[in-house]
């Protein structure tokens, strides 16, 4: 199982990214997916999450309406397009896979290895 996530950089506040994560070792399409990010010295938390079939979504209130969750199950593949950035988004971020759509990290099974977003005021 390998979740490959890519895409942070370095922008400045108000600028935007798009993270991507692409999955290989498992059935993509049996799996909820989600971006948690952790920032220095805080703990994991939770940004967003996406049903198997693209049907459901949720957002972590600190990023609605300026973050937008899709994927695309034909190439096994996670997206985070994050906009209007501000410093606080700054975190490592990072893509898992569970079985059912959860807000806890504890939850899923499947982890990336995390790509850093620095936004800078």
């Amino acid at each position: 199982v390998q979740l490959q996530a890519s895409g942070g950089g370095s922008v400045q506040a108000g600028g935007f990214l798009r993270l991507s994560c692409a999955a290989s070792g498992f059935t993509f399409i049996n799996y909820a997916m989600a971006w948690f990010r952790q920032a220095p010295g805080k703990e994991r938390e939770f940004v967003s999450v996406i049903s198997k079939g693209s049907g459901s979504i949720n957002y972590a209130d600190s990023v609605k309406g300026r973050f937008t969750i899709s994927r695309d199950n034909t190439i096994n593949t996670l997206y985070l397009q994050m906009s209007s950035l501000e410093p606080e988004d700054s975190a490592v971020y990072y893509c898992a896979a569970g079985v059912y759509m959860r807000l806890i990290s504890g939850e899923y099974d499947y982890w990336g290895q995390g790509t850093l977003v620095t936004v800078s005021s």
